[in-house]
């Protein structure tokens, strides 16, 4: 018989309330020494509580319920205590100094010296040993500010491994991962695991989940609904312990209503701000009225700064030109953009699309500020209505319409971002990653919201980096390579394997 393995941690009866919320609702889970253990859950479902639990952002006194790490009862006063026995947590939004080297960031608190004054030698020589060793292809010495967000990432994820980790979260640490860095990280943690480091992987990715966990618990409305092994489960019943029901279709049924052409973008080229080189080069496409256009293509292929500079907002235009209706316009910033009825989501919630320390009203309602005026006042009474009426539109799940953007979920966070948009009734909707970072329940949620405004006549632009979502989203996909175009195809019967040949170059 096989050896049954020991436990490294007991959460017992643990309960977290929130004004207004019961956030974690008497959990109960063990995880053992040298597993993956995946949690999976709705955005909402308590999973990123109950890890600032264990890592203790969330002090001893601020829950109630017992920890046990090692057999041992552990009571956390401080995210120090937690790392001291060798717990580190990498969530999904970084915690890395821009302005610092990477070999800085990582061994920041525990620098090498000699005498009180840090060996910056040393530090080199540290780091450099630390990446070569995961196969980390990262200059010790660049700039965490220079890098892109994936290498940030991994930069966060070395910085969790410098600390001789027993027990290692991760929170979507593939969000903005390239497949390559996907590759290396699934690498990272089985070596991690052959090393006897125990591992909590929380994902929405749940072809990732199924490819490197042993054991997956899920979390609905606060409470574990079942710990199972990872062979017992496929997608389909993971998804139905999350949602409650069963989801036996990913993407919802459409009524497509595709008519005229209504948006036109000819030879468009556009260089980074303060340079001349074009980052997005000689781009020609339409877009027709209740038409899903998807744009696929690799990080760094061009897609966002595409859809910026069209929104007016990223780098200086060399050449091109915009047409709505058939007729030139000019759109110089966001404002022009609006004005044209225009929208954009970001695909950075926290950084570009909400404001976090202004409740869900103000984030809600900003872009529309102008129609809520009276005589130079905003309107305190039809702010509220037409928030309100979003509020419930979208089922956006706040203790209050005052409560602050940043205390709610990632998904209903998303949810805000796209109440403030359809409040501009735009004409045309850019959406850049929509559904990143959220749960597949609240997935199907914006798909369905999605054909919802295509059947009202408002016209789509989606950039993803799934391709799943694009195959089953667009009516038409536009291909980017190295900022050009590198094909437009009609979504009848192509393949994934079409789509990646187009974006790596392939003809």
């Amino acid at each position: 018989m096989p050896e049954p393995k020991s436990i490294l941690l007991t959460i017992s009866n643990v309960s977290k309330h929130f004004p207004g919320t019961l956030a974690l609702d008497n959990v109960n889970l063990d995880v053992y020494e040298g597993e993956i253990h995946a949690i999976c859950g709705e955005n909402g479902a308590g999973k990123s509580t109950l890890m600032k639990i264990l890592s203790g952002v969330y002090p001893y006194g601020s829950y109630q319920g017992e920890i046990y790490f090692g057999g041992q009862e552990v009571r956390f006063a401080t995210i120090k205590s937690s790392e001291r026995l060798g717990i580190r947590i990498i969530y999904q939004e970084l915690t890395l100094v821009p302005q610092m080297t990477v070999a800085d960031n990582i061994m920041l608190g525990a620098e090498p010296n000699k005498y009180g004054v840090i060996d910056q030698n040393q530090l080199y020589r540290d780091t450099e040993e630390l990446l070569k060793s995961y196969n980390l292809d990262i200059p010790y010495n660049a700039r965490v500010g220079s890098l892109g967000i994936g290498k940030q990432q991994m930069v966060e994820i070395a910085k969790a491994l410098s600390g001789k980790a027993r027990l290692l979260i991760l929170d979507e640490p593939t969000s903005a991962l390239t497949i390559d860095e996907t590759n290396v990280l699934m690498h990272i943690l089985r070596d991690l695991k052959r090393r006897g480091v125990t591992c909590i992987y929380i994902s929405h990715k749940l072809e990732e989940v199924f490819a490197i966990a042993d054991r997956i618990t899920v979390l609905r409305d606060g409470q574990v609904v079942g710990t199972h092994a990872a062979s017992d489960l496929d997608q389909n019943r993971v998804i139905s312990l999350m949602v409650g029901r069963e989801l036996t279709n990913q993407y919802p049924t459409r009524t497509k209503k595709i008519g005229d052409i209504t948006f036109q973008v000819k030879e468009w080229t556009v260089a980074r701000p303060g340079e001349s080189t074009p980052v997005v080069k000689d781009i020609s496409f339409d877009l027709r009225q209740g038409e899903i256009l998807g744009i696929s293509g690799l990080m760094g292929s061009g897609r966002t700064e595409l859809v910026q500079s069209i929104f007016g907002e990223y780098g200086r235009r060399l050449s091109g030109e915009l047409l709505l209706g058939g007729e030139p316009i000019e759109i110089r910033s966001s404002q022009d953009a609006i004005h044209y009825g225009l929208a954009l989501l970001t695909e950075d919630r926290k950084g570009t699309s909400l404001v976090l320390k202004h409740s869900v009203l103000t984030n809600a309602t900003l872009p529309s500020l102008p129609d809520l005026v009276n005589w130079s006042i905003i309107d305190s009474n039809k702010e509220l209505a037409v928030a309100y009426h979003y509020q419930e539109k979208l089922q956006i799940k706040t203790p209050t319409i005052h409560a602050l953007v940043n205390s709610l979920s990632g998904g209903n966070q998303q949810k805000v971002a796209l109440a403030k948009w359809l409040m501009t009734e735009p004409k045309i909707l850019i959406m850049d990653e929509p559904t990143r970072g959220i749960d597949v329940g609240t997935k199907y949620e914006v798909y369905r919201l999605m054909n919802d405004l295509t059947e009202q006549g408002v016209s789509i632009i989606m950039v993803s980096s799934e391709l799943p979502e694009i195959l089953g989203m667009s009516d038409r996909i536009l291909v980017m390579y190295e900022g050009t175009v590198a094909g437009i195809v009609e979504n009848q019967d192509v393949s994934g394997e079409t789509i990646m040949r187009l974006a790596t170059g392939g003809a």
